[in-house]
């Protein structure tokens, strides 16, 4: 089991990768900041799982909230609106890293 390395209330970086294969990490929040809301528990790696394998070591998973004028620079609504995504350990960064 991979230990959580992340508090409520960080602010975390999600990866910009592109690895092939089952990636369960959306593509229009990589490379976008967010905080995080919540750890949602500790789960076998659905990366790994959805080839069969046992889901080892087992991720975190996170709820990490966007600003949605962040995600899309384009949007209309107001500048409080949120989108909430469950991101797995593996997939973040502190915020200032780069």
């Amino acid at each position: 089991m991979t230990a959580p390395r992340f508090r409520d209330g960080d602010r975390v970086r999600v990866r910009l990768a592109h690895p092939p294969g089952h990636v369960r990490t959306p593509f229009y929040v990589r490379g976008h900041e967010g905080v995080i809301e919540r750890l949602c528990g500790i789960y076998g790696n659905p990366e790994e799982l959805a080839y069969g394998r046992p889901g080892d070591p087992k991720q975190p998973l996170y709820r990490v909230r966007f600003a949605q004028n962040a995600l899309w620079p384009d949007y209309a609504g107001p500048s409080t609106d949120t989108v909430d995504v469950e991101l797995y350990q593996h997939w973040l960064e502190p915020a200032e890293a780069r």
